[in-house]
């Protein structure tokens, strides 16, 4: 830290004057950052773990990412990849067979997409009539129409998304970005995550979790609803000398653990987690404040429109918060410019794009739920000089087959999972602006032009924040392991993509 010895003091004199006690837990951590050493800590190794800032491999475009989760696999052939053919041949029988992941698909019936596509922007990017504030930034946009997965169930489709391959126990990007680079904010964790408030999505902490890398750079979370920060209030009154007291001595357990357990950078994190809450009580918690916003500002993400909050799709009132989405991309705007460094926002719990009926019926209120704040955030970027230092990613875990699902009889078709193609887009850090990448065949089942593997997207955005994805690297299990698993996956650049 750069304060002051007697700012140090002063601090520390507030928290043990407070009750709060947050300090006392933290109490090695912060005489550290003063310059002093608390006897007793069992691994020197845990103090080469922080968050402090690192410099990249190279200059990088970017510094900071938002990535914006669409867990359940919206829809691309609805979307963003219009097929002419699949039109002209809605309900026919198609030759080639498909892999439906449920039942309702095995007649291989083709569905054309029931909505119109328009040119959007200086770029003519054809997306659908449902995104017309999506099409508004068009020409901000690298949209990428030939990406592809590994399995085509969600959780092992959702791991894909977070470590690049199907083992859920490697560290998500945000974990790897936070690691290589640290955050530019001492009074903020270096990866946030908005989630919905009532519920994880598919996977539950899978796409935040840092895997086999040190506890400390895993995702916090922050709340869209109530209080911003989880646990950051104490609890009941207490007088403030027993819970000083009572802080002590758990400070002392503490330590005793870390010498039985040298290698559990678990207790080390929440030890620093805990000194970065006693910071946030100070100085940080008007970053989540919306109040002081302007009235603009809130129209544009579209948090003054109740008809957007009341267009939750049907099926998914257990999935989607009314305000959350627009609230969360608002808050990643606030996040980013005070310098954390990664943040993720998720349109909904569960997997609120998993439309395996009701395409024509649902797909609208889903896209109303979503896509005004996903545009709004980028507008809100650039006019701050905020977007040509951010990347900013929209995507889902996989895509949707070109056949119809009739799930459960009721005669509404719908569409299954599917692997092979995946369209999402990027904006900003350095990428191209109202670009259309990829192809996938003529009823989009398959991506078969300029195909991006979710490896090669990670690839990809560590260098445009200055990182090699080969060299970023952490001993695990006899060997060196690294961000991509290049070695493995074949993740490469995709240069094409970069402005």
């Amino acid at each position: 830290m750069s304060q002051s010895t007697e700012q140090s003091s002063a601090r520390r004199d507030f928290l043990r004057q407070s009750g709060y006690g947050l300090a006392s837990i933290a109490l090695a951590s912060l005489l550290e950052a003063d310059g002093r050493t608390e006897p007793g800590h069992a691994d020197d190794s845990f103090r080469s773990f922080d968050l402090n800032p690192k410099p990249s491999h190279a200059p990088g475009r970017a510094k900071a990412v938002i990535q914006l989760v669409q867990t359940g696999g919206p829809p691309q052939q609805d979307l963003f990849d219009r097929k002419p053919e699949l039109q002209k041949r809605d309900g026919e029988i198609y030759q080639l067979k498909m892999d439906p992941f449920q039942a309702g698909g095995e007649r291989n019936m083709l569905l054309g997409c029931p909505f119109n596509f328009r040119r959007y922007g200086q770029s003519g990017m054809e997306m659908s009539e449902l995104i017309p504030h999506i099409g508004s930034i068009a020409d901000e946009i690298c949209l990428v129409r030939s990406g592809f997965t590994l399995h085509n169930n969600h959780p092992e489709a959702t791991s894909v998304l977070a470590t690049g391959k199907i083992f859920s126990t490697r560290p998500s990007l945000g974990a790897w970005v936070t690691y290589a680079l640290g955050t530019e904010n001492e009074n903020l964790p270096a990866f946030v995550v908005l989630r919905d408030p009532d519920g994880y999505s598919t996977g539950g902490t899978l796409l935040s979790q840092s895997g086999w890398l040190p506890a400390l750079y895993g995702g916090t979370e922050f709340n869209s609803r109530g209080p911003a920060i989880h646990n950051l209030n104490p609890p009941e009154s207490m007088p403030p000398e027993i819970r000083h007291r009572m802080l002590r001595y758990l400070g002392t357990l503490n330590e005793k653990h870390r010498e039985r357990y040298p290698n559990d950078s678990g207790l080390d994190t929440r030890i620093r987690n805990f000194e970065l809450a006693a910071r946030i009580q100070l100085s940080a918690t008007d970053v989540m404040d919306l109040s002081n916003e302007t009235e603009e500002t809130l129209k544009l993400y579209g948090l003054d429109d109740r008809t957007i909050w009341d267009s939750v799709p049907d099926g998914n009132e257990d999935s989607i918060v009314p305000g959350h989405y627009a609230k969360g991309c608002l808050m990643a705007r606030r996040l980013i410019e005070a310098g954390v460094r990664y943040v993720q926002v998720f349109a909904g719990r569960g997997q609120p794009w998993d439309f395996h009926w009701g395409i024509k019926n649902n797909l609208p209120g889903m896209c109303r739920v979503n896509e005004r704040a996903s545009a709004a955030l980028i507008l809100d970027l650039k006019r701050r000089g905020l977007l040509d230092d951010t990347v900013v990613l929209w995507t889902g875990e996989f895509g949707r087959l070109p056949i119809m699902q009739e799930r459960g009889g009721n005669h509404v078709p719908g569409r299954d999972h599917n692997k092979r193609a995946i369209s999402y887009w990027l904006a900003g850090g350095g990428f191209q602006r109202g670009f259309t990448y990829g192809k996938t065949d003529e009823v989009g089942y398959e991506s078969v032009e300029n195909r991006v593997s979710m490896p090669d997207l990670f690839a990809t955005i560590s260098h445009q924040l200055g990182l090699d994805h080969e060299q970023v690297s952490f001993p695990q299990a006899g060997r060196n392991e690294t961000l991509s698993d290049a070695e493995a996956t074949g993740a490469k650049i995709c240069h094409d993509l970069i402005a």
